[in-house]
């Protein structure tokens, strides 16, 4: 298949910042069109950009954007944004499921509110904006959806300290399990999730009670991103990819451009649902000399 975006449609939710923003100018340095569907179209007291922020650095990237202000538990929004793109660029080639909500608290310490939302946004988004994206999909040469979301790993490690946000996640994922099995041979569905934490505003909001340390930068998704949606749909489908794993099997294992200079991969702080890359390597050698 062809190994660039241009001219492609991407539908990417909340691409207004973080890896979704980062997908969409990954794209448009390609030529690509991006409609940009979040919530955020006015100045956020707390978090940075906006749609149409990000619109302007898609389209100071070389592509062309169209910013949606869209909240993907509104049918009708949804609806109305995959209209408003096909009538502006002709189709949907890609489906980006970003868009997540995520509150890392334990039982007792989440309200009903809270625990709605992230399945609202998380589980019930992406199946919405998968559902009224696909009959445009179907029409595109090399359709794919690609939802940033983790393995199907049932550990007691990845549910006990904040089950809520695990389920709404793992919902995702079982998601694309299901849609990729519906559809296989005809669109291209695949999950990815960063084997460390990446450096984003959630992340940023994390911190005040959690313990964050060296970062990512979203740019390694956005590479390892691309090559799912350059790759044959036909073939690329029902996979749960790890990014620098997908990296390091195109050839990619020098990673140290993602993150702080001088922080050593292995010190990254790792993200949640994965193994973390100490733990694949191993302790470090001890001996007496």
């Amino acid at each position: 298949m062809s190994n660039h975006l241009r001219g492609k449609t991407l539908f990417i939710s909340g691409a207004s910042r973080g890896i979704g923003l980062a997908i969409a100018l990954r794209a448009a340095r390609e030529g690509a069109n991006v409609a940009i569907a979040a919530k955020t179209d006015q100045p956020h007291p707390r978090l940075p950009g906006t749609i149409h922020t990000a619109a302007a650095q898609v389209e100071a990237a070389g592509g062309q954007a169209l910013a949606l202000s869209c909240d993907i538990r509104d049918e009708q929004q949804v609806e109305a944004a995959v209209a408003a793109s096909v009538a502006r660029f002709g189709g949907i080639d890609i489906c980006i499921n970003n868009a997540s909500a995520i509150s890392l608290t334990p039982l007792l310490d989440t309200p009903l509110k809270r625990f709605d939302l992230m399945h609202g946004v998380n589980a019930r988004g992406s199946f919405l904006v998968t559902q009224k994206c696909m009959p445009h999909l179907l029409k595109a040469a090399n359709p794919h959806v690609l939802t940033i979301s983790p393995p199907l790993a049932m550990q007691e490690r990845w549910f006990a300290p904040h089950v809520a946000y695990t389920m709404a996640k793992f919902g995702m994922s079982m998601l694309v399990l299901g849609v990729a099995g519906e559809y296989r041979g005809r669109v291209g569905v695949n999950a990815l999730w960063p084997r460390t934490a990446i450096d984003t505003a959630a992340m940023a909001a994390l911190a005040s009670f959690m313990a964050v340390g060296a970062l990512r930068s979203a740019r390694i998704m956005a590479d390892a991103a691309h090559l799912i949606l350059t790759a044959d749909a036909r073939r690329t489908t029902g996979n749960f990819y790890i990014d620098d794993e997908l990296l390091a099997a195109d050839g990619i294992t020098d990673l140290s451009g993602y993150g702080p200079p001088g922080v050593p991969d292995v010190d990254i702080t790792p993200d949640i649902f994965v193994p973390s890359l100490r733990e694949l390597r191993g302790p470090p050698a001890t001996g007496s000399r």
